[in-house]
C-alpha cells in the first residue's frame, strides 16, 4: 500500500493536498501487519517509509506535516514492538483525524463569506474549496460559479464536474485564458492552498495570473484551507511534469517546461481563510 500511494502521488492521480496527506498517513498501517524482533527495527522502518511519502511530493505542505507529526509522535515513545504498533494506529487515526477536521472547519469557515446571489470563480481541483461552496448552497444560498479549465491536466473540468451535481449551483466552465472575461462577471476569486510559507503563497500553475487579472479588475480573491499548510520552515519545491502533457509530439529545438505551482506574493491575496479563523 506504501508503494502504491507513493506512485499515485507522484503521478499527481490524487489532486487534493488534503486527500493526499490522509492517503499517505493511512499507507503506513502497512507497518502493522510487519514483524519486527525489536522497536529500534520498528521505528527505522517507519522513518524510511514517511521520508519516502514525504518526498513522495516536496511541494504539499500538509503531507510534510503529517509524516512530521506521525514520526514525532512514535519514535522514541514505545517500549515494546505491539506496543509502538498500537501507538502507530492510533497516531494515523488522530492525524487523518486532525487533517479532516481542519479541512472542514476551514470550509465552513469560508461558507460564512459566501453570499446568496455570488458569482465566484475558482480555480483548479480543491476538496475544501468545494466544500465550502456546497455548505453555502446548502444553506440557502444560489450561486454562479466559474470554473477555470486548470490546464494542462485540465483539472478544472472534475472541479466543474462535482459543482454540477449540487443544488443552487450554476456551474459555468472557461478556458484560461478567458479569466480576464468570467472575473468581470465575478464577486470574488474562491482558491484552495497548497502552502503559504516565506511570505509567498503557493497554489497550481495558473494562480498568478488570475490573481494579477483579479486585483486590477478590483475583484477579491480569497484562499482557503487548513491553518497547517501555513508553515514557514517548510522549503517549498515546485514540480515539473512530463512535457507531453503540453504537447504530445515533440518538436525539434522546442523546450517545453511544464511547472505544476505558481508562487504569489501573499500580500496579493485579500483574505485567507483557514480552521484557525480569517486573516485579511
Amino acid at each position: 500500500m506504501i508503494d502504491e500511494t507513493v506512485a499515485e502521488i507522484r503521478a499527481m492521480r490524487t489532486h487534493s493536498t488534503s486527500a493526499v496527506a490522509v492517503k499517505a498517513t493511512r499507507s503506513l498501517a502497512d507497518l502493522l501487519d510487519r514483524e519486527y524482533v525489536t522497536v529500534d527495527e520498528f521505528e527505522r522502518d517507519l522513518e524510511h517509509n514517511a521520508g519516502v511519502l514525504r518526498r513522495s511530493n516536496p511541494s504539499h505542505a500538509a503531507l510534510h506535516n503529517a509524516m512530521r507529526e506521525v514520526e514525532r509522535s512514535i519514535v522514541g515513545e514505545a517500549t515494546s514492538v505491539e506496543g509502538a504498533k498500537q501507538l502507530l494506529e492510533d497516531v494515523i487515526a488522530r492525524v487523518v483525524d486532525d487533517i479532516e477536521t481542519a479541512k472542514g472547519e476551514a470550509a465552513a469557515n469560508a461558507a460564512e463569506h459566501i453570499e446568496d446571489g455570488d458569482t465566484l470563480l475558482v480555480h483548479d481541483y480543491s476538496t475544501t474549496v468545494l466544500e465550502a461552496i456546497e455548505n453555502a448552497a446548502r444553506d440557502g444560498a444560489h450561486l454562479t460559479v466559474y470554473v477555470t479549465e486548470a490546464r494542462p491536466r485540465t483539472l478544472g473540468r472534475k472541479t466543474a464536474r462535482v459543482l454540477a451535481g449540487m443544488s443552487r449551483v450554476e456551474t459555468r466552465m472557461v478556458v484560461d485564458g478567458a479569466m480576464g472575461y468570467a472575473l468581470r462577471d465575478c464577486d470574488r476569486v474562491l482558491l484552495g492552498i497548497t502552502c503559504i510559507t516565506g511570505g509567498t503563497y503557493y497554489n497550481r500553475i495558473g494562480t498568478f495570473p488570475l490573481v494579477v487579472t483579479a486585483r486590477e479588475l478590483g475583484v477579491p480573491v480569497t484562499a482557503v484551507g487548513s491553518g497547517a499548510k501555513t508553515i514557514e520552515e517548510f522549503r517549498f519545491e515546485n514540480e515539473f511534469r512530463d512535457a507531453v502533457e503540453v504537447m504530445r509530439e515533440p518538436v525539434e529545438d522546442v523546450e517545453i517546461e511544464n511547472p505544476s505551482y505558481d508562487a504569489t506574493p501573499i500580500g496579493m491575496i485579500d483574505t485567507v481563510i483557514t480552521d484557525d479563523g480569517v486573516r485579511n
